[in-house]
């Protein structure tokens, strides 16, 4: 699904273990999504709206990584289907991305991220070091 700049409301179910699946009517304030968790890991994803892209926008720096996922044109993306795994290959997230941007909270080390949009999968190494400054562009050259 594709997102001009503007974006839209949206909502999707996710994998994670949560009481609200939707990035919209969140209970987290100043239009941060819902924070969900899978295992020992804690993670939000959404932007499509100007409020949440704003919020996600401004969280990143107190996130261990953030991700941010584009189209032709820089349009966002949404229904990105993201899997993290550890350096021994471990899976430790496996969910979609409700949005362009999603923020991870993960143990310091050395991850890779892979990103598959449509029928196209991309994936980027990132090393998450103590101060949390982590970060992943994906761009997909396909609507």
């Amino acid at each position: 699904m594709t997102f001009g700049m503007a974006g839209g409301a949206f909502a999707q179910a996710s994998s994670a273990e949560t009481s609200d699946m939707s990035s919209a009517g969140n209970t987290n304030g100043g239009g941060l999504p819902q924070i969900q968790t899978q295992g020992a890991v804690s993670f939000t994803s959404g932007g499509v709206g100007l409020d949440e892209s704003h919020a996600l926008i401004r969280e990143q720096a107190h996130w261990p990584l953030s991700l941010r996922f584009t189209g032709p044109t820089a349009d966002y993306l949404a229904d990105v289907h993201v899997r993290i795994a550890d350096e021994k290959n471990a899976e430790v997230l496996k969910t979609d991305a409700m949005g362009p941007y999603m923020l991870v909270k993960l143990p310091p080390g050395r991850y890779t991220v892979y990103a598959r949009y449509k029928d196209s999968e991309k994936k980027q190494t990132v090393t998450v070091a103590g101060n949390g400054k982590a970060k992943a562009d994906f761009h997909w050259s396909i609507q």
